[in-house]
């Protein structure tokens, strides 16, 4: 679970510049992988600087979080 009001973005894994940002965070040891080995379909900054890998679509997530 992510607070949603943590959540400063949520972007598609496919382009670089998402590529760059999640090798960035391995390197800093800030990301979370919550895929469960699955492919990830989104990935989600939040304000404390983490990065979260999800197995999730982007429109999914946002639709949640409009439920909440």
């Amino acid at each position: 679970m992510v607070n949603s009001e943590k959540i400063l973005a949520i972007i598609n894994p496919d382009s670089a510049p998402a590529k760059r940002i999640v090798q960035k965070s391995k390197e800093k040891e800030t990301i979370i992988d919550a895929t469960q080995g699955r492919r990830t379909k989104s990935i989600i900054i939040t304000d404390t600087n983490s990065i979260i890998l999800s197995a999730l679509l982007s429109d999914t997530i946002a639709g949640r979080i409009e439920e909440s």
